[in-house]
C-alpha cells in the first residue's frame, strides 16, 4: 500500500504535492492511518480476516479530456467524486497527475469505515457504477464524457490507448491486419505457406492448444490471436483458408478516418447545449431544471443508446405500454389467486360442516338439532353458496390441484411484481427524461402554441 501511495503522491506528477487533497486523513501518513483502522476494526467487531483475503484500500482512476480542465479543477472534481462515492463514510485522498497530456486523478480510499465498524464491499458492477457517477459529476461541471465506449468480444470497455482512434500510432492489431492482407496478396499456395510469409514479414508464429494460431511482433508483450473476435470479420483461420482457396476475397480494412454521413445526434446536441449555456432553449430549461437533472437525462440517453428524438419517444411509449400490460396481468393474477384461495377456504369449510348438515337431514330437519348446531349449519350454507358462486357451474377441482394452482399463482405474482416494479421505474424514468428533453428543445412550448391555435 505504501508503494502505491508513493506513486500517487509523486511530487513530479502532483506539482510538489500541491495537487493532493484528502478527507478524514493526512495523505502523508495515510498508509499508517489505514492500517490502524484495520486494528481498530478487529478490536471493535472481533472479526478477523485472512491476510490474503483482506482488502486494505481501493483505487479509482479518473481521466479528463486534454486541454479542457485545469489541474486544480480536476482535483476538485476528483474530491467531489470520491465524496459522493464513499458518502463521507470512508477516508480518502485525491492525487492529481499532470505528467501526461491528459490530466488524471488517482483516488485512494480506505476499505474500513471511519467508525471502524464495517468495511466497504466491492460488488458486481461496481466499476460501471463508479463510471456512471464520474460521468455524472463531469456533466454537471460541463466537462466531456465518452459518449459511446466501444466494446470488444468479451463485453468489456477498450483501454484508453485503443479508444483514442485515429490520433495515435497504428496498434498491433491494425499492423497485424495489414501484414495478413499483404501476405494474402502474395498468393500463398496453402495455409502453411501463408504462415511462412507471415514469419518472413517479422511475425513470430505461435501454435497453441486446439490449433490456435497467434502472432507476435518484436516489442509486443502478448501475442495476438488469429480470430474474428479479435481482428474483425474475415480474420478467422477458416476465412484465411477460404481466401487462399479463392472462395472469398481478402478482408477489407475499414479506415477510421472516413467519416460516416452525419445524422442528428440527440446526445451530442444536448451536451453542446449543456456546455454552451446559451440560447432560449437553455434559458427555458434553466428556469425549471438544474444541471444535475440535465446530466441525468443525458446519462439515460447514453445508457439506452438513444441518439434521435423519435427513438426516445418510442422508448417512453414502449415503457408505458409494457408497464400497463404488466399491471393488467398482475391484477388478473391477483384476482385468480384470491379466487383460488377463497375456493380452497370454501371447500375446507364445506367439508367440515357437511357432516353436520347430513345429521340435520337425518334428524328430519329437527328444530332441536338446528338449535344445537346452528353455527355449523350457517357455515355450511355460506360455504355452499360460496362454492356455487366461485365455480359458476364448473366441476369442483381436487384439493391437491387447488394447492398446486395457488402455489403457481403465488410464484407468478411474485415474479410479476418484480417485473412490475422494474417496469414502473423504467416508465417513470423514460417519461420524465422525455419531458425534460421536450422542455430543453422547446417542444412543450410548440405543443402549447398548437393547442392555442386550435
Amino acid at each position: 500500500m505504501k508503494d502505491r501511495f508513493e506513486y500517487g503522491q509523486n511530487p513530479d506528477k502532483t506539482q510538489s504535492g500541491e495537487l493532493i487533497s484528502s478527507y478524514a486523513c493526512d495523505h502523508m501518513t495515510a498508509d499508517a492511518e489505514f492500517l490502524l483502522s484495520k486494528a481498530k476494526y478487529r478490536a471493535v467487531t472481533g472479526r478477523e480476516q485472512r491476510r490474503d483475503a483482506d482488502v486494505l484500500c481501493y483505487q479509482i482512476r479518473q481521466a479528463f479530456k486534454p486541454g479542457e480542465i485545469t489541474p486544480e479543477e480536476a482535483n476538485r472534481i476528483g474530491y467531489e467524486t470520491a465524496m459522493r462515492w464513499t458518502k463521507g463514510k470512508y477516508a480518502f485522498f485525491v492525487a492529481t497527475h499532470t505528467d501526461r497530456q491528459h490530466i488524471h486523478n488517482h483516488i485512494y480510499y480506505n476499505s474500513t469505515s471511519l467508525d471502524c465498524t464495517r468495511k466497504f464491499r466491492d460488488f458486481i458492477g461496481s466499476a460501471r457504477a463508479v463510471r456512471r457517477l464520474s460521468d455524472r459529476v463531469c456533466l454537471e461541471n460541463d466537462l466531456s464524457v465518452i459518449l459511446n465506449p466501444k466494446l470488444h468480444s468479451k463485453g468489456r470497455f477498450l483501454h484508453y490507448g485503443a479508444w483514442l482512434g485515429a490520433e495515435r500510432q497504428p496498434s498491433y492489431k491494425e499492423r497485424l491486419r495489414l501484414a495478413i492482407n499483404d501476405a494474402l496478396a502474395k498468393g500463398p499456395a496453402d495455409f502453411a505457406d501463408f504462415l511462412r510469409l507471415m514469419a518472413e514479414s517479422g511475425y513470430a508464429v505461435k501454435h497453441g492448444r486446439g490449433g490456435v494460431i497467434s502472432f507476435l511482433v518484436p516489442g509486443q508483450e502478448r501475442a495476438t490471436r488469429l480470430r474474428a473476435s479479435t481482428l474483425g470479420d474475415g480474420y478467422d483461420p477458416e476465412d484465411i483458408r477460404a481466401v487462399i482457396a479463392g472462395k472469398q476475397p481478402v478482408p477489407q480494412i475499414h479506415s477510421a478516418a472516413t467519416p460516416a454521413p452525419r445524422r442528428v445526434n440527440l446526445i451530442v446536441d444536448i451536451q453542446e447545449r449543456l456546455r454552451s449555456g446559451k440560447g432560449p432553449a437553455y434559458e427555458r430549461w434553466a428556469k425549471v431544471y438544474n444541471l444535475k437533472q440535465m446530466a441525468a437525462a443525458l446519462m439515460f440517453l447514453q445508457e439506452h443508446q438513444l441518439t434521435e428524438y423519435d427513438q426516445l419517444a418510442a422508448q417512453a411509449d414502449g415503457a408505458a405500454q409494457q408497464f400497463h400490460a404488466l399491471a393488467g396481468e398482475l391484477r388478473q393474477t391477483e384476482a385468480d389467486l384470491a379466487k383460488t384461495t377463497a375456493l380452497m377456504e370454501a371447500v375446507v369449510q364445506y367439508a367440515k360442516s357437511r357432516p353436520v348438515f347430513e345429521g340435520y337431514k337425518a334428524a328430519r330437519y329437527s328444530k332441536k338439532y338446528l338449535a344445537e348446531h346452528g353455527p355449523e349449519l350457517a357455515d355450511y350454507r355460506a360455504a355452499k353458496a360460496a362454492l356455487n358462486e366461485l365455480l359458476d357451474g364448473e366441476k369442483l377441482p381436487k384439493m391437491d390441484a387447488l394447492k398446486e394452482k395457488r402455489r403457481k399463482l403465488a410464484a407468478r405474482k411474485k415474479a410479476l411484481y418484480a417485473e412490475y416494479r422494474a417496469a414502473q421505474q423504467e416508465m417513470r424514468e423514460a417519461v420524465a427524461v422525455k419531458a425534460n428533453i421536450d422542455h430543453l428543445l422547446g417542444l412543450s412550448d410548440e405543443r402549447k402554441n398548437k393547442e392555442q391555435e386550435r
